[in-house]
């Protein structure tokens, strides 16, 4: 059978779109990244190792990418793995935006400062849409930041040693380490003997065996171009000559007396140096084989070596010899540097002493106390006093050793200080706990000493609010646990003939009652209900405020008519402190705040029901076009033509949307009419859609353009009667607008 060309037409579209479609199942393929040449350099060859530095740090990577197209805000992102070749956090190198229509291109980047190692990828990302090309092969990359030739010394001393040698001596061994690179421990080392490269990658080396020794900052491929190959150190070897100090390893001296230290190797012209706890004390001097410790200097105690150099003999140092003080002790006295003695009162003074056989005397203002020789002392007197204690065991007699002074006074006075005691803010603290932390005797010259630790038990305490005695708060600690105990607190102290008052303290605390505000609605409109801010506490006799956005509003009404928006709190103040409401958040209102899950014009298919549903209200009411309420759910179900009225509640204001619904026509517009006179396809009839509507303009045009008929409100009355048609499958175009506005347009043929 033969199809018709509008068939026809019909199949060839079909499959355009079938290919459309496969074509855009089609995804982007993103290449991996490899090194490009640099156009800025002569030569054309691309990197290989990237060895960047402050003096050169411009490297170029090309990368491709295969259609469909990208979007046009789309970004090529040129991303760096860690050092190990991972992209768990990639480092963003460089970022493109201009070549979403090419397909080959360059990306140029600098390496970042801190990035060194062997094992770098890098890869490109894309944004629109979002793909990953395959990392690249993996690159040495270093940025070069130290480019100097190392100097090597002994522990980094920064010493190199004369010719550049040091002598190891029976077996020992010596630590090598570069002194002139800041942040050492930063970097890796490549170290060598004798040209034979080692295991050791750390910034020092401790070696035993001989050779010519040196290193390099290991930079991997980018070492040589690094230039930081260090000076050479020669370690030779020899045999120890058995250097030490003559007599025992620990030596005590006697106060005031002197000892020779004397090395074993001696007479042969040699240079020696002595070290005390590692410093040179002496030399080198030839010859000079011993050294005297002088115990009458203080500090002589310490560990004591020597060093022998010379021609003959291996450079060693000797075992240390520990030099110590023989018959030293030491003394405590077990009081306070200050003690204040009031009147018809005694205090005991006692020592403690580290001494096998100690004798004690005691001194009151420089002077010695007869018959004061126990390590304890009965006191009733003001003064200064101190005790000398001797030893009088042991291989030396030293000198006695005088303990420190404590200062024995009678105050003029007493100063009492209180402080809060646990985490108080002022009039936001519901409970404060004040205590006395200080007592100080004051005396005749002002001068105040702290005697808490002796006399707090002592004193008798009354605690005062606003100067008034409070009943029964006795001791030096008080807790206040209401707004009814707001005011300034002192603390009264009594001893003997003594009297004190504190400091005051001002308490201040929060009340533990709520203060609500509520509201008749948050949403502020045009022509909507008054908002009105209200509170259930009775605010007649007390001092208020309302605030807008911290600012007061009003403080004579008791309610607040809201006509802007902002955020408000009532705030009362009670007992000196304020008491805050909750606040309440009025907005300017939204017509969008109403969401309808479909739109407002519903076609529907006549027999069937459709559901549209409305959020974001507090309230819905829908009318139909007799102004009658059908529904006050959130949703209702249309089956019937018409246009219908939906009011959404948003507190005091309310938003209205007029729902047409219409029916869906359900046979498409005809593009053959036979006009045969059977009364059957002889006119060429249009859906409802777009027949007999005012706004719809129906033209008809002949096969040459010809206007042959137009109508607005199309009574589906073509052709007319007077219409003729002079051969067989006569074609011709219709074209249907609204406003100006194509609808449809197509071809209709006319069979006689």
């Amino acid at each position: 059978m033969k199809k018709s060309n509008s068939t026809y037409s019909i199949l060839v579209l079909a499959l355009a779109f079938v290919l459309l479609g496969t074509f855009s199942s089609q995804a982007q393929v993103l290449n991996q990244p490899v090194p490009a040449d640099n156009p800025n350099l002569a030569g054309n060859s691309a990197w290989t190792a990237v060895c960047a530095s402050s003096g050169f740090n411009e490297y170029f990577v090309n990368f491709t990418w295969d259609p469909p197209m990208v979007g046009g805000d789309n970004k090529f992102i040129l991303e760096l793995s860690d050092s190990d070749g991972y992209f768990a956090d990639p480092t963003e190198l460089a970022v493109v935006t201009d070549k979403n229509t090419t397909f080959d291109f360059e990306f140029q980047f600098e390496l970042p400062e801190d990035m060194r190692g062997a094992n770098f990828k890098m890869r490109v990302r894309s944004t629109s849409p979002a793909k990953t090309s395959p990392a690249s092969e993996a690159f040495s990359m270093y940025f070069i930041d130290y480019n100097s030739p190392l100097l090597i010394s002994e522990n980094g001393s920064g010493s190199i040693p004369s010719g550049g040698q040091i002598q190891i001596c029976g077996g020992g061994s010596v630590t090598l380490k570069p002194h002139n690179i800041p942040n050492a421990d930063t970097y890796i080392y490549n170290w060598y003997r004798s040209g034979t490269l080692l295991a050791e990658k750390s910034e020092s080396i401790t070696v035993s065996d001989s050779g010519m020794y040196y290193v390099e900052l290991d930079y991997g491929d980018c070492s040589g171009s690094a230039n930081t190959l260090s000076n050479t150190i020669e370690i030779t070897t020899g045999t120890s000559s058995g250097l030490a100090i003559n007599g025992a390893s620990n030596i005590e001296v006697c106060p005031g007396e002197t000892y020779l230290l004397e090395a074993n190797i001696t007479g042969m012209g040699l240079t020696y140096t002595w070290y005390k706890d590692g410093t040179i004390i002496s030399g080198p001097t030839v010859d000079g084989s011993t050294y005297t410790v002088d115990a009458g200097i203080t500090g002589f105690e310490g560990s004591y070596e020597v060093e022998v150099d010379g021609a003959g003999v291996c450079k060693e140092l000797s075992a240390p010899v520990t030099v110590s003080s023989s018959g030293s002790y030491e003394i405590t006295l077990n009081n306070a540097e200050s003690i204040v003695l009031l009147p018809s009162q005694s205090k005991t003074l006692s020592v403690a002493t580290t001494a096998t056989s100690a004798s004690y005397q005691w001194f009151k203002d420089g002077s010695a106390i007869t018959d004061a020789t126990n390590n304890t002392l009965d006191i009733n007197e003001v003064g200064e006093y101190y005790v000398e204690v001797t030893e009088n065991g042991g291989p030396c007699t030293p000198a006695p050793m005088t303990s420190a002074t404590t200062t024995v006074v009678s105050p003029d006075s007493f100063e009492f200080v209180v402080d809060y005691v646990s985490s108080y803010t002022s009039c936001e603290s519901t409970d404060a706990t004040l205590s006395l932390t200080t007592i100080n005797a004051v005396s005749e010259n002002g001068a105040t000493t702290d005697v808490t630790g002796d006399l707090q038990s002592s004193f008798n305490y009354q605690w005062k609010l606003n100067g008034a005695d409070i009943p029964g708060e006795n001791s030096k600690t008080i807790t206040i646990s209401s707004q009814e105990g707001n005011g300034n607190y002192s603390l009264f102290g009594s001893l003997d003939t003594f009297d004190s008052t504190s400091n005051s303290l001002q308490v201040r605390l929060a009340s533990n009652e709520t203060l609500t505000i509520t509201t008749n609605g948050t949403v502020l409109c045009e022509g909507g209900e008054a908002i009105v801010l209200s509170s259930a506490t009775d605010l007649t006799n007390e001092s208020f405020e309302w605030k807008k956005d911290g600012a007061v509003v009003s403080s004579s009404s008791e309610s607040l008519t809201v006509s802007e928006t902002g955020v408000y709190q009532l705030v009362i103040t009670t007992n000196e402190c304020p008491l805050v409401s909750n606040e309440i958040t009025i907005t300017e209102f939204d017509e969008s705040l109403l969401v309808l899950d479909k739109t407002q014009d519903l076609i529907i298919i006549e027999g069937e029901t459709k559901t549209l549903t409305a959020s974001g209200a507090g309230s819905y009411e829908w009318y139909d076009a007799g102004n009658n309420l059908i529904s006050s759910s959130s949703y209702y179900d249309f089956n019937e033509e018409g246009e219908y009225l939906l009011i959404a509640t948003f507190g005091t204001c309310t938003v209205s949307r007029v729902i047409t619904v219409t029916y869906r026509d359900m046979f498409a517009i005809p593009n053959v009419i036979t006009t045969n006179g059977d009364g059957i396809n002889d006119l060429w009839v249009l859906p409802n859609t777009y027949s007999r509507d005012p706004n719809v303009l129906v033209t008809i045009f002949n096969e040459r353009g010809e206007q042959v008929f137009s109508q607005a409100g199309y009574e589906n009355n073509w052709p007319q009667s007077t219409t003729s048609f002079n051969r067989q499958n006569m074609i011709f175009y219709y074209k249907i607008t609204r406003g100006g506005k194509s609808l449809k347009q197509g071809t209709i043929t006319v069979i006689k």
